[in-house]
């Protein structure tokens, strides 16, 4: 396929040239092959993806739809509408181009289905909800290419199952549908080539490698004293940040978590003397907000932009020239994702700061960077597709048309993620499906198939297909309150735990602002702005997870004291002292530590496992020490570290680190605890079993709970193979406890176990131990005072060498 007249043109009036990758994409097109195209971030890759759509439609004109774009966020799909447009518009091509999320308007959303654009944007969530309606068939008939952006933000996970899923029906419909994907950061080509191919044969797509550009300029913002002990959120640089924004024309702050960004937002309104223009974007905030920023940023008119994962991914700012992660980035594609929103140009570096939060938040910076340096890319696990998801699916294609099961099951096991699925297990899960399993099928609530007259399946009554469409969905958000002043303007939504604990007049931050609670009305927490300080809200989204390759260079560096030398002085005289005191464990080795502290005994293991799997790990250990008579008080988990304390001392720890642990206390913990049960909720409402909403009236968080605990403690009883049951189970030791790494780090722990015993604390312990004060006392200046007390106490007594 040549690229004709019209777009060498286009290509030449902005001075650019056609790249060897956008070439490369162009010429697989015309020999009909499925691609993936890796490329840096800047290097055209989102062009590339659609230049033989544009390409083929130009030649050959049409009234449908021809390709299909899928990406993670509902901003990116409208970002790159905005930018297919303007390309479209200048070489007068008669293209018409869509966008389609949950914030598209039913009109329109129903214009769609029956007039589809030639090029439609959406999101693997409303993909699904269009498959699930009978005009699908016609919708997607002539369909050509659907094109996957930033794929390696969901293929691992369940969405990505929903998509691998939605693919294989798009390829039944259309058999010679050409595939797609486009990414910026993925270690391992081949598992995404195989995930991206029909029944996984990763030989079926052509890998494109896109130019490489110029080296990022990252660099670490160091305080001018010494780098903290502990805290993860980099505050103490919130003077030396506002300099750099006023610096900058424009200036992206990213943050892990979203409590976070509010903390850093306000922190910098606080210094910001020159009343520059900054604001906050994440997910919680209302959409209205959302695209204000996002259309303030495109326009040019914010000097800063205070930012978590929301805006990670491929939006087009060319004209921000800095990113600054605050805190750690916890892995190196993450941090190559984030820089590349500075500049967006290939041939010019992005340029970054890391502002590290404590003295480990330092070495995983420096060891990000190293990665970075060395092209190294954070490994993703793929698992087996999951059963909830499956349901989801197969309720989907239900109410769009009756099935067979037989050719279902060989559609199913197209999709790369289900090639595990057999006869048997299909027909437990069609069993769910039709009536909700043995323990659940005299109630007619769950049955929603029912046999068609002709030897398959079909849904049982009309209205399930408006239920199903009504809650479909695989992100299952914890259960929230509306935030709204007495006028009725809607701010955005906090988490219903989180407004439990508030009373009229409490304050809290929120959508930059400090607002006061007034009452609580149903789902709404009724504010009023205010001037009074304000806590930040907590959110219960997961922690970003260590990664593994980050987490081995960090060990590398203590293992390697050659490499100090590029340390600051206090992190170098930190890591001299632990050495001389203690010991620093060489590659592969688990140092645990063990030493009185003011009348408890304290010990403390250091994995640099990530926080999910020292916070499950520490769960398990105390159960075993209270078994063992040690009368445990409680523990605290960083990424980095576990401490536990207890009245009795633990003198051989290598009996409490036991791969055992995970098939004897594992369990027990897991089944007794509230894990499974936060588990099975979530299955239960992505399987179809409990609905969140009915026309007109959506279910509180507590009524949803009260309905899954319920048929949780059920199905417990007298079903316990329950298809659910075993897909909360997957959920429970895949996603809440990294199970993964922790049996990794028992497996071998008893063979590599360096103990120390020691009479005080050591170096290494004063980040992990300064967390135990921090549990205790809420987020303000004065509880950081303290805590900077606290530190400056405990490293008094670790740091001295006598």
């Amino acid at each position: 396929m040549r690229l004709p007249a019209p777009f060498t043109d286009w290509f030449a009036a902005r001075g650019w040239r056609l790249r060897r990758h956008q070439a490369d994409m162009l010429a697989a097109a015309g020999r009909g092959e499925h691609a993936l195209l890796v490329a840096a971030t800047g290097a055209g890759k989102t062009l590339a993806g659609f230049l033989p759509s544009l390409v083929d439609l130009a030649a050959h004109p049409s009234d449908r739809l021809h390709t299909l774009y899928v990406s993670p966020l509902k901003a990116l799909a409208a970002d790159v509408e905005r930018n297919l447009l303007g390309p479209i518009a200048d070489m007068g091509l008669d293209i018409s181009v869509e966008s389609r999320s949950g914030d598209t308007s039913s009109d329109k959303k129903a214009r769609q289905r029956s007039r589809p654009p030639n090029i439609l944007l959406t999101t693997p969530e409303s993909l699904s909800l269009l498959i699930s309606y009978p005009d699908s068939f016609t919708m997607f008939a002539d369909l050509k290419t659907v094109v996957i952006d930033e794929i390696h933000a969901f293929a691992p996970g369940k969405r990505g199952d929903l998509l691998s899923l939605a693919m294989a029906r798009l390829q039944h419909i259309a058999p010679g549908l050409r595939r797609v994907g486009l990414s910026a950061t993925i270690a391992d080509p081949d598992l995404y080539r195989a995930w991206l191919a029909p029944d996984a044969d990763a030989r079926a797509v052509t890998l494109v490698a896109g130019e490489a550009g110029a080296d990022p300029d990252i660099s670490i913002l160091l305080p001018e004293g010494a780098v903290p002990w502990a805290g993860h959120s980099g505050r103490w640089a919130v003077h030396q940040v506002m300099e750099e924004v006023a610096r900058n024309r424009t200036t992206i702050i990213f943050c892990n978590t979203r409590g976070l960004a509010e903390l850093i937002f306000q922190e910098l309104w606080k210094v910001n003397d020159l009343s520059l223009p900054i604001a906050i974007h994440h997910g919680s905030l209302d959409r209205e907000a959302r695209q204000r920023a996002e259309a303030a940023m495109a326009e040019g008119r914010l000097r800063a932009l205070v930012a978590t994962s929301s805006l990670d991914l491929g939006l087009d700012w060319g004209d921000v020239d800095c990113v600054i992660q605050m805190g750690a980035p916890k892995g190196s594609s993450r941090l190559l994702q984030r820089i590349g929103r500075a500049n967006h140009r290939l041939d010019e570096p992005s340029r970054a700061l890391i502002v590290p939060g404590n003295r480990f938040e330092y070495l995983e910076a420096r060891a990000a960077l190293d990665a970075v340096d060395a092209g190294e890319r954070d490994a993703d696990r793929f698992r087996p597709g999951a059963l909830d998801v499956l349901a989801q699916h197969v309720m989907a294609l239900a109410c769009a048309a009756p099935f067979r099961e037989e050719a279902l099951l060989a559609e199913i096991r197209s999709a790369a993620p289900y090639q595990w699925i057999d006869a048997e297990v299909f027909a437990r899960l069609l069993g769910f499906v039709r009536d909700g399993g043995y323990a659940l099928k005299s109630y007619d609530r769950f049955r929603r198939l029912a046999p068609d007259g002709h030897g398959g399946w079909r849904i049982s009554h009309p209205r399930l297909a408006a239920q199903h469409r009504l809650n479909a969905g695989i992100i299952v958000d914890a259960p929230t309150l509306d935030v709204r002043f007495k006028n009725g303007r809607r701010l955005g939504r906090v988490e219903e735990y989180f407004a439990s604990t508030l009373v009229p007049g409490d304050t809290f931050a929120f959508a930059g602002l400090s607002l006061e609670v007034e009452s609580i009305r149903d789902t709404d927490l009724i504010v009023r702005a205010t001037t009074r300080p304000a806590r930040i809200p907590s959110y219960m989204g997961a922690r970003m997870a260590l990664s593994t390759r980050l987490a081995d260079r960090v060990r590398g560096f203590l293992a390697d004291p050659a490499s100090w030398s590029r340390f600051p002085d206090d992190v170098r005289f930190w890591l001299e002292m632990q050495q001389l005191r203690s010991a620093l464990p060489r590659a592969g080795e688990l140092l645990v530590e063990t030493f009185p502290h003011e009348g408890l005994h304290y010990l403390v293991a250091y994995p640099f496992e990530g926080w999910n799997a020292h916070q499950s790990l520490g769960m398990l250990i105390t159960k075993r020490m209270d078994r063992a008579g040690m009368q445990p008080m409680g523990f605290v988990a960083s990424d980095y570290a576990l401490a536990i304390w207890s009245l009795q001392p633990v003198t051989r720890p290598e009996t409490l680190f036991d791969a055992e642990i995970l098939s004897d206390e594992f369990v027990e913990w897991v089944e007794n605890s509230h894990l499974l049960k936060r588990a099975f909720r979530e299955v239960a409402v992505i399987g179809g079993l409990i609905e969140r909403q009915h026309p007109g009236k959506r279910k509180t968080g507590k009524q949803v709970t009260f309905s899954t605990d319920l048929i949780f403690d059920v199905l417990r009883k007298y079903e316990p193979d329950h298809l659910l049951l075993e897909a909360a189970w997957a959920d429970a030791r895949e996603r809440l406890t990294d199970v993964a790494r922790l049996g990794d780090l028992l497996d071998r722990a008893a063979g590599t176990m360096l103990h120390v015993p020691l009479e005080r604390i050591s170096p290494l312990a004063i980040p992990v131990l300064v967390l135990i004060g921090r549990e205790s006392v809420a987020a303000s200046d004065l509880d950081d005072a303290l805590l900077g007390e606290l530190a400056d106490s405990l490293a008094e007594t670790a740091m001295r060498a006598g």
